[in-house]
């Protein structure tokens, strides 16, 4: 018997992806079904529930799990959900759907419909109020609220059945793996405690002693990389990926670690991302979820710790998969090595204070990076893709925030 965790809200993984025969029935009873043209962001949340990872979730959400899920993080059956997942069209589409007909979504960029729908509900939403709640901002330059404000005027609730994968097994073979995969590999080490370290960026050393802290405390380590978009000026899942795997071949034992992708969009919502990535690492199997320096932030939106408090402010038991809470890392020249605020007495001359936007801004202009602050194998990667970029492919990259100390 598996002594992983278990998903969330089930006994089982509801991965909603139709394979073999009844895949191909339904990719030819969507050719004849109306189009409702998707964003990236929606199809990346399609993805995740093709796979398993938004299990228990039958589809995009109706107007009642969107309110309590932004109101409450709750879903209106009472399941803990932090962000929601929702799909919208404009008007004029909207008009010509009936609920209770089916419709196929249609992924422009890929040219390619990726499932199809069951709308059983049609309705409006107040965007600047989700963005309050699940952004703490309604500002139009965070990139997640500019995303919720450029979604059309009508959403979309009900079941979906899902076609396709994206192209990501193709494209990442070997890296990009579903909630079942994982946790089949998780099952084959013997692991039962895993941490996921969530990533966006190429690891640089304060990345690398979070994950020789959790090592310590846990069987094993899922290092789970974005491989959706991303904002503009963010290091590409191609490179990113290629760098990690410098630093645990050279650095960390391989038996320890697992690299892996999964195919979101970022949303850059700080406090609420975070518990969204706790939820659907439960899903891939992981009983806790590393928690540093502002956990998918973006500027000075957040605090610096905001996502450690709120998994204290969420109800005892909402899910199972804990945070490990680890305080902002630096480099120390009064220890010699890596260390934290929790750790280390001195001030910031006495540090090297890391951050992947600084690093990034190095890079970008071609500057000196200190040995402290990354491993020359993965800063010899790094430099060659930026060295590749053309100047239309360059943008300036801005350090603001907690990061800019």
């Amino acid at each position: 018997m598996s002594g992983l965790v278990t998903p969330h809200g089930s006994d089982a993984l509801k991965p909603l992806l139709l394979e073999g025969e009844a895949r191909d029935a339904e990719a030819q009873r969507a050719q004849s079904l109306p189009r409702v043209t998707i964003s990236s962001r929606e199809a990346g949340d399609l993805f995740m529930l093709g796979i398993g990872g938004f299990t228990p979730l039958e589809g995009f959400m109706g107007h009642d799990d969107w309110r309590g899920v932004c109101d409450d993080m709750r879903l209106a059956s009472g399941l803990f959900w932090p962000i929601p997942i929702t799909l919208s069209t404009d008007e004029a589409t909207a008009d010509t759907i009936s609920e209770g007909s089916d419709v196929a979504l249609y992924d422009a960029e890929r040219d390619e419909i990726l499932a199809t729908m069951t709308v059983n509900e049609k309705y409006r939403i107040d965007k600047a109020h989700e963005c309050e709640q699940v952004f703490r901002t309604a500002d139009e330059e965070h990139p997640g609220v500019k995303m919720v404000m450029a979604q059309g005027a009508v959403n979309l609730g009900g079941p979906v059945r899902v076609l396709s994968q994206g192209g990501f097994p193709e494209k990442y073979p070997g890296l990009y793996m579903t909630p079942a995969q994982t946790r089949a590999a998780f099952e084959e080490r013997g692991w039962k405690t895993v941490a996921a370290f969530q990533t966006r960026n190429p690891m640089h050393r304060s990345h690398e002693y979070l994950v020789r802290i959790a090592i310590e405390v846990c069987d094993g380590v899922l290092i789970h990389s974005l491989l959706g978009k991303l904002k503009p000026g963010d290091i590409p899942a191609e490179v990113r990926t290629k760098a990690i795997s410098a630093l645990i071949d050279n650095y960390l034992r391989p038996e320890t670690i697992i690299q892996s992708g999964y195919p979101l969009d970022m949303r850059y919502a700080g406090p609420r991302e975070a518990l969204l990535h706790a939820v659907f690492r439960q899903n891939y199997g992981c009983s806790h979820l590393i928690v540093g320096r502002d956990h998918a932030g973006v500027g000075d939106y957040y605090g610096p710790f905001d996502a450690h408090h709120i998994f204290d402010e969420i109800p005892e038991g909402a899910i199972q998969t804990r945070p490990l809470k680890l305080d902002w890392t630096f480099w120390s020249h009064k220890v010699g090595g890596m260390a934290s605020l929790r750790t280390c007495p001195g001030s910031d001359e006495d540090r090297v204070l890391l951050s992947g936007s600084k690093l990034r801004k190095l890079l970008s202009e071609n500057q000196h990076v200190p040995d402290e602050f990354s491993r020359p194998e993965v800063l010899e990667i790094l430099r060659r893709y930026y060295q590749g970029l053309e100047d239309h492919e360059r943008v300036e990259v801005k350090v603001t925030g907690h990061s800019a100390r």
